[in-house]
């Protein structure tokens, strides 16, 4: 060893020759040019650090060396070569040593690392982990830290990080003292049976140690790039997430061929679990944000991540210039897919149309579903022509029927509602108001097809709400009254029942017909409330009529495909027939072929229940949609109405009286009843009778009237 050349130092050296610690002055070369009696007793005989510390190089030491200039205090663990032969653990402080007499030195303090003091060690790493965990670090953070801390506890090996996804492929997470060529050449590689230490441990889901990179043959494909990256020996533990699934990898690199040191294993598997921790945290993270800005169905932005996102698009299009468009599409009769075949497979048809409609658009463009059956596309750069043109895209690609498991082929369509930046707004919530609209007019336009909005929209949407206003406070002030139209029976001219017509005189608008607050009724889901209530007031009636033995035996009252749907109108008919002592073949429910068509077992169910209870149900409007001879086979119909439409130009349209007689052929030959309406002339009434028709109802013979005027016709025509 060299000669102390300060005379201070050998006396401090002196004076501490007897402590339980180790000193020993080095130069920038670390040659020691003295130690005290503690590390003369303990470490093997050497002129140099690089001989006594067997996993630090020379040039390790020297950069070590240089960095005891810091103000800041340097530490780390190391193995000291004994004097007796084998290993000891040791934490090594630096500290800078000048003196006017001689070149300056490092004085290095070595204290003896116990089991506690690893614990300790080991310990205030964690902590700084977790803490940086707890505070929200981004995770390629957590794991540089981790990495660096590592390393700053060991300055003999190099740490990495890397993220195995799904499919097996390696991602640099941290690797603070690597080469960015040698991250870089790791991005993408597939894990597999050899394919160095990380990926090797993430194909075995077990650790894998690597004493020599050069000759091993887990590292041939890559010993290349490792010993280019001065990289000697490698041991890496696969990070393991739910018991069985890897997440990442955390690897310990030597700068030369060599094992594992002891001290490393127990802070490798500390590290592990860090690892585990930080990686679940940030999975719960994304699950977390993926929740407040995706839809959980379909994966698509959901309505706060789509603000955010026209919040930033519409100031860059503004100060550009450029137009965009939002289209808001609506799937028509997703509640009765729903209804009919549950919820599982609704998801299922949502997941599906959101496939189809992001094929159809552009990288730049934004697919979100708001909510329901309800998607919205922001299309920026795009005028009113294009916008059409993708609406029409998007209604072609749900024609082809939706494959779904279990269940015969679906055909969906939608309603589409279009609204343009910056003619008809400048500002997410207006857009997205004008699209709604557009989209209405759309649904009231038969559906499946596209609509722009258009200034007199607004007007006619106000007025609706308007509407809607005034429908709900008749109804709660009970201003709704029960008209009733007779109904005859042609050969004789009796009375055979009367249809029961809801009527509406509001204070400001005076009368409003039902083709226009039936609409709004069934838009704002006031109709069930409207049904329920006509069906109650036409048997109380009834049963009013029934015990002053006027001459109206039976009505009939419509109602709506929804209050099927929704309600258990089986149920609500037996509670009102027991409450007013009716029997069940006096009421006639007035539906529609659309209920009949919708296919849905609930519906099919109370019909079932209906005609098992004797209530006789009649096809309103028949032969206007789409008829079919099939349903009036299978469903228990009791009753045709024959459409006004047809009995309009009886007298003078012979294609008229020819579909007239032929829906009277077929009610004849299914044996159910057939009721004219609308029969207005004397002429009419001739035909139908010659054409075989026994009932009708019109203004012929009596226009709606309320009860009491009902029994004054009546008594009138006695």
């Amino acid at each position: 060893m060299t000669r102390l050349a300060s005379l201070d130092a050998q006396a401090l050296c002196a004076s501490l020759d007897q402590a339980f610690l180790g000193l020993v002055w080095v130069d920038g070369m670390g040659r020691i040019c003295h130690a005290n009696r503690f590390f003369l007793d303990q470490a093997v005989a050497a002129d140099s650090l690089s001989d006594c510390f067997p996993d630090i190089s020379s040039t390790r030491w020297q950069a070590l060396l240089a960095q005891s200039r810091s103000p800041k205090r340097q530490s780390f663990h190391a193995q000291l070569r004994l004097a007796t032969g084998g290993l000891a653990s040791f934490e090594l402080q630096f500290q800078a040593h000048d003196s006017d007499d001689a070149p300056p030195l490092t004085v290095l303090a070595l204290r003896p690392m116990d089991e506690r003091s690893e614990r300790e060690s080991v310990a205030q790493l964690q902590n700084q982990v977790l803490e940086a965990v707890a505070m929200g670090r981004p995770l390629p953070v957590v794991m540089d830290l981790l990495c660096r801390r590592v390393e700053a506890l060991a300055p003999d090996v190099i740490c990495s990080v890397l993220a195995v996804d799904a499919p097996g492929h390696l991602h640099p997470l941290a690797a603070p003292s690597l080469p960015f060529s040698y991250s870089s050449a790791l991005e993408g590689v597939q894990i597999g049976p050899s394919v160095g230490s990380c990926g090797t441990a993430a194909w075995r889901k077990q650790a894998v140690q690597v004493r020599d990179i050069a000759t091993d043959p887990l590292w041939a494909d890559y010993k290349e790039l490792a010993l280019a990256a001065g990289l000697g020996a490698c041991w890496s533990t696969p990070i393991l997430l739910d018991g069985s699934r890897v997440a990442a990898t955390f690897a310990l690199y030597y700068r030369e061929a060599r094992e594992v040191a002891p001290f490393h294993r127990r802070m490798v598997e500390a590290c592990a679990q860090l690892c585990s921790v930080a990686l679940k945290h940030d999975e719960h993270l994304r699950q977390i944000e993926r929740l407040a800005y995706f839809d959980g169905v379909t994966g698509l932005p959901n309505r706060s991540l789509f603000h955010d996102r026209m919040g930033q698009a519409l100031p860059v299009a503004m100060l550009s210039g450029s137009p965009a468009a939002l289209l808001l599409l609506d799937l028509d009769r997703f509640k009765t897919v729903n209804d009919s075949f549950g919820h599982a497979i609704g998801d299922e048809v949502l997941r599906q149309v959101a496939t189809r409609l992001q094929a159809c658009l552009r990288e730049a463009d934004t697919l979100a579903r708001f909510g329901g059956d309800e998607f919205v596309a922001w299309l920026p750069g795009c005028s009113g022509t294009q916008a059409m043109q993708v609406a029409d895209k998007l209604l072609a690609a749900l024609e082809p029927a939706l494959q779904l498991p279990n269940q015969a082929p679906l055909l969906m369509s939608a309603s589409i509602g279009i609204s343009c930046f910056p003619e008809d707004g400048q500002d997410p919530e207006q857009l997205l108001k004008d699209a709604d609209i557009a989209m209405y007019e759309a649904k009231r336009a038969g559906r499946n097809c596209a609509r722009f909005f258009l200034p007199a929209m607004n007007q006619a949407l106000d007025e609706r709400v308007a509407l809607e206003g005034a429908l709900r406070l008749a109804m709660s002030t009970q201003a709704l009254r029960l008209h009733y139209q007779p109904k005859l029976r042609l050969r004789d001219g009796a009375v055979v029942g009367a249809e029961a017509l809801l009527r509406w005189t509001d204070p400001q608008r005076g009368p409003v017909p039902p083709d226009r607050f039936i609409p709004v009724a069934e838009e704002c889901g006031l109709v069930n409330a409207l049904d329920a209530w006509v069906l109650e007031a036409a048997c109380e009636q009834l049963a009013a009529w029934q015990e002053q033995g006027a001459g109206i035996r039976a009505v009939s009252v419509n109602v709506s495909p929804t209050r099927f749907q929704q309600d258990d109108v089986a149920a609500h008919v037996a509670s009102l027939l027991s409450r007013h002592g009716l029997r069940p073949e006096q009421l006639t429910l007035e539906v529609t072929e659309r209920l009949l068509l919708d296919h849905d077992p609930r519906t099919a169910g109370q019909l079932a229940k209906l005609f098992a209870m004797g209530v006789r149900l009649s096809l309103d409007d028949f032969g206007t949609g789409y008829s079919s001879l099939g349903y009036l086979k299978r469903l228990p119909v009791s009753e045709l109405k024959l459409d006004r439409s047809f009995v309009r130009d009886l007298e003078t349209d012979a294609d008229d009286r020819a579909l007239a007689s032929a829906v009277l052929g077929i009610g004849r030959a299914l044996g159910l009843a057939v009721v004219a309406e609308g029969v207005e002339t004397e002429g009419q009434r001739q035909i139908l009778i010659e054409l075989g028709c026994e009932e009708a109802q019109g203004y012929c013979f009596g226009r709606p009237m309320p009860p009491a005027e009902l029994q004054d016709w009546l008594a009138a025509r006695r």
